[in-house]
């Protein structure tokens, strides 16, 4: 009896989900406001001084949750300017404020005008404009500088980013192919924050890969993770979807999906969501390639990806896209299992990032069809050709 109410009563210790409370932000909403102008003096004709702007500054290295941490009360107000005197009849401006945020940050007011982007170190966006100062004009009196609230809506800048639903071996992929340390687990959505991380090769060149929230059926319409993962592809080079061979369940409500379903329904996603994308370059790793029966799955899977719109015509509209990704290359992965598979893929993004590049700065190949096409006949040579 003793042992049972010990039992009972005993305190329960519960499981630690810090890591949903931490770290990555994608936006943050702050108060600006532009320093008031210091009056003039009539008597003199003295000027006031313009009050100071409120000023964004692109810095590399900074997130926006050190923009929150270094004014948790988010409220950003320049210096006023001084008011005109005997000894002043020019009155000193206010001193600009500078705020520091993450490159890749867009501007926007509350009422949804974009003030801009920051997509280089050291770019600047006046947010707010001081007041001008107190002059013959305007009676001499200083006016109050701009003040709103303004949005900073982060998208990740990447040269690849990761589509794929939950547990489709993302991260396993990121941490073997970069110095990256996601959090892997056998359960849906283990990656809760975007996770970047650097591909190095021998000589020194690097590229970056962001590991981004698992997308679910319904996303583009901001079920799941939504728009805060989509938007993050927008500023991608390029797609690298990754497919289990075996299929994808979320949970007992929704249906089990093949191969081939997962990709029509996250190519669904992301032309929902802007069907430009689907124009990006994009390259498809089938993972979980030790499983068995796997390579019979793949062989049915390159088949489709052939002609994927005969595959989709089967589906129901509000499952199926009306256009497709045109992959670049088809690899076939353990991420898991072979080490050598990840290098093998490593070489291929490499390869492909420079053909894309090389093709882009050609003029005459401005068609999306045409890149595709001349990125596969380059691939073919430099490497065995998988489609």
């Amino acid at each position: 009896m003793v042992q049972f109410t010990n039992i009972l009563f005993a305190k329960v210790h519960k499981i630690s989900r810090k890591y949903l409370r931490a770290g990555f932000r994608d936006n943050l909403k702050i108060y600006v406001q532009g320093g008031p102008g210091g009056n003039g003096l009539p008597k003199f004709g003295g000027v006031g001084g313009n009050g100071g702007n409120v000023i964004a500054v692109a810095k590399d290295g900074v997130s926006l949750d050190d923009v929150y941490k270094q004014n948790k009360s988010k409220r950003h107000i320049a210096k006023g300017g001084r008011h005109a005197s005997h000894n002043f009849i020019l009155g000193p401006p206010g001193e600009d404020l500078h705020i520091e945020v993450p490159v890749g940050v867009s501007l926007i007011t509350e009422l949804g005008k974009k003030l801009g982007e920051l997509n280089n170190e050291g770019e600047e966006v006046m947010v707010a404009k001081g007041g001008a100062g107190g002059h013959a004009k305007n009676g001499f009196l200083g006016t109050r500088g701009q003040a709103y609230h303004v949005r900073l809506d982060l998208k990740l800048i990447a040269d690849i980013g990761l589509v794929g639903f939950p547990n489709a071996g993302k991260s396993t992929l990121l941490k073997a192919i970069s110095q990256a340390k996601p959090k892997i687990a056998s359960y849906p959505f283990t990656t809760v924050k975007p996770n970047l991380g650097i591909l190095t090769y021998k000589d020194h060149r690097q590229i970056s890969m962001a590991d981004l929230p698992g997308l679910i059926e319904g996303a583009h319409a901001n079920r799941g993770m939504g728009h805060q993962f989509l938007k993050h592809i927008e500023r991608t080079k390029l797609i690298l979807m990754v497919v289990d061979i075996n299929g994808f369940q979320l949970s007992p409500q929704y249906a089990h999906r093949s191969c081939m379903e997962t990709v029509m329904l996250l190519t669904k996603e992301l032309e929902m969501y802007n069907e430009e994308l689907l124009l990006k370059p994009s390259m498809i790793l089938i993972n979980k390639m030790d499983s068995e029966g796997a390579f019979e799955k793949f062989q049915e899977m390159r088949e489709h990806l052939k002609n994927p719109l005969d595959f989709f015509k089967n589906y129901p509209n509000e499952l199926r896209p009306t256009k497709h990704l045109k992959f670049c290359d088809i690899v076939p992965i353990s991420a898991k299992e072979h080490p050598e598979d990840v290098e093998y893929v490593k070489e291929r993004l490499r390869n492909l990032l420079d053909v894309l590049t090389e093709l882009q700065e050609n003029e005459e190949v401005d068609k999306s069809d045409e890149v595709y096409n001349e990125a596969r006949n380059v691939l073919s040579e430099r490497g065995p050709a998988l489609i």
